[in-house]
């Protein structure tokens, strides 16, 4: 299987959004389009700091995966946040979702990156860490996240 996968632009914002908009539906978060669109938009417009890659036909993406940059002293440089990653439902469970996972981080990885990061959701951590750790995730042992929001 060899599933398409493509860096958004700024063309591309209309999709993303309705993408995200399913994506945080499903999941229950409160994100809403001008949330949405603030945090995207830097994003498609070449921001240093992230980027959103399509997944599938670009007429019709079949999902879309967010990860977002930054330095860590502990992995010697550049490692990436999986903010978001989603797959329509009804082509989930083919493996698409851990095919294109692997394939932003092994190019992401021959691009300097270090480590990628991944924060399973409260409401089904099992699910979320078996896809993780197919897609070439694991656990790290001693290591609690903690977040002070400014």
């Amino acid at each position: 299987m060899s599933t398409a996968i493509a860096l958004a632009g700024p063309g591309d914002a209309d999709k993303v959004m309705d993408l995200m908009a399913r994506y945080h539906a499903d999941a229950g978060l409160p994100h809403d389009d001008t949330h949405r669109a603030q945090v995207t938009r830097p994003l498609l417009d070449g921001s240093p700091l992230g980027a959103v890659w399509l997944i599938g036909p670009k007429s019709s993406p079949l999902g879309y995966v967010m990860v977002t940059f930054g330095w860590s002293m502990a992995h010697g440089g550049m490692v990436g946040w999986l903010e978001e990653c989603y797959i329509r439902p009804s082509v989930r469970g083919r493996g698409i979702g851990t095919e294109v996972l692997h394939a932003v981080a092994v190019n992401l990885g021959r691009a300097g990156m270090q480590a990628m990061h991944a924060i399973l959701p409260a409401a089904d951590p099992d699910v979320a860490a078996r896809f993780c750790t197919r897609a070439g995730f694991r656990p790290l042992r001693d290591v609690r996240m903690m977040t002070d929001p400014l």
